[in-house]
């Protein structure tokens, strides 16, 4: 239940979590996952499935995320659905209790998984609520809480939240990337077989990890590509002394403007070499601020694997799955770079090109992971261009 109630005000009897907006409002439940408390801002996701994805996700980083979907934890966890090892997710809200697993290959229940990984999570609040205050009033800063012993510091709980200085403005790649140089040649996972391995490459790729999910590169390995990851904060001399075929710019969380600040250069460089480059979600943000085009907070952000986004090249709709707070504004679109792909929800840029030049981004997640696999051509099209510059 939601209530806006004055900070120090008593929980209800058996309440052993809380989420405490920057306004005031709280929501009691009850707590799963770790105790303890984090904070960050509170999104929603609408996926119907994906719950250990999605809370893998580095681009989750600094986040609390509201699941819509009531039946979390029905498929439990296992070791081959993660997208990074360690999640950089603040924590989730569930409607309901974590629902019994129920699949043949679960290996642990969700709540065991977020203790073992230090997550704190709510339960038994009107998850339909706080959406709707979300989508009206825009994503707040929220502490999650959840004590065993029902004790809370109500007031504290709200400061905390306040005094959070927001997603805009933060760097977090730095948090999120590797630290050196490793090489990736896992492909996709196949029932009866599980993840196979890149023998015989035909490419080499670099990828700029600013949070790259896994399933992404298996994405690139799996298209005859030998990976090379390199950290966000790679300068262009590093990135070309690979000699790469074609230049990846991944997903991660944060500002683009403030991870920017490093990445830009890199980026424009990059493109002056000539070498195709293929960006998505941050990784697109970035290479239109590197083009000339300006970025900005959304208000409550797309993230959900039911986003509907047409491909004006080809006139198709496909389903995507999405994880975003910010987008590029399409009025600061220099001449020479082109919209690609339109959000059907509201209109938004979710693709560019650079005219005459092999240079694409996407706003989405075409590795789908998790999500439909509608949009798994745009990494053919990636080695298309490749192919077509080598």
């Amino acid at each position: 239940m939601a209530e806006r109630r004055s900070p120090d005000r008593t929980p209800p009897p058996g309440t052993t979590a809380a989420l405490a907006l920057a306004d005031g409002t709280v929501f009691w439940g009850q707590g799963i996952g770790a105790s303890g408390r984090a904070v960050g801002e509170v999104c929603f996701n609408t996926s119907m499935t994906g719950y250990q994805e999605i809370m893998t996700d580095p681009s989750y980083a600094g986040q609390i995320i509201t699941f819509t979907f009531p039946h979390i934890g029905n498929t439990g966890t296992n070791p081959e659905d993660i997208e990074t090892l360690t999640p950089a997710a603040r924590g989730c809200v569930l409607r309901a209790d974590i629902t019994e697993p129920s699949n043949w290959r679960a290996a642990q229940h969700f709540d065991g998984w977020l203790k073992s990984h230090g997550l704190v999570g709510i339960g038994g609040i009107d998850t339909r609520a706080l959406t709707r205050r979300i989508r009206d009033l825009g994503a707040p800063q929220g502490t999650i809480a959840h004590a065993p012993d029902g004790r809370f510091d109500t007031a504290a709980l709200v400061k905390s939240a306040a005094k959070w200085p927001g997603l805009e403005g933060m760097d977090l790649a730095k948090e999120v990337s590797c630290r050196q140089i490793y090489k990736w040649d896992e492909t996709r996972w196949a029932l009866g077989r599980g993840y196979g391995r890149q023998a015989a490459p035909k490419r080499h790729v670099v990828a700029i990890d600013y949070g790259a999910k896994r399933n992404i590169l298996r994405c690139l390995a799996d298209l005859d590509c030998a990976v090379t990851v390199l950290p966000a904060t790679a300068t262009a001399e590093e990135v070309l002394r690979h000699k790469p075929d074609g230049v990846f710019l991944s997903n991660g969380p944060g500002d683009p403007v403030a991870t920017g600040e490093y990445a830009v250069p890199m980026i424009r460089k990059v493109i002056d070499s000539g070498v195709p480059l293929f960006g998505i979600c941050l990784g697109h943000q970035m290479l239109a601020l590197a083009l000339g085009a300006k970025t900005e907070k959304m208000h409550h952000g797309h993230r959900g694997a039911n986003h509907p986004v047409k491909d004006l090249l080809t006139g198709k709709v496909e389903i995507t799955s999405q994880n975003h707070g910010f987008v590029v504004r399409e009025d600061s679109l220099p001449a020479g770079v082109t919209v690609t792909h339109r959000s059907l929800f509201d209109g938004s840029v979710e693709g560019i090109a650079a005219e005459g030049k092999p240079v694409f981004g996407v706003q989405y997640h075409p590795e789908a992971s998790p999500g439909p696999k509608d949009s798994h051509y745009l990494f053919d099209r990636f080695i298309g261009m490749i192919d077509e510059n080598s």
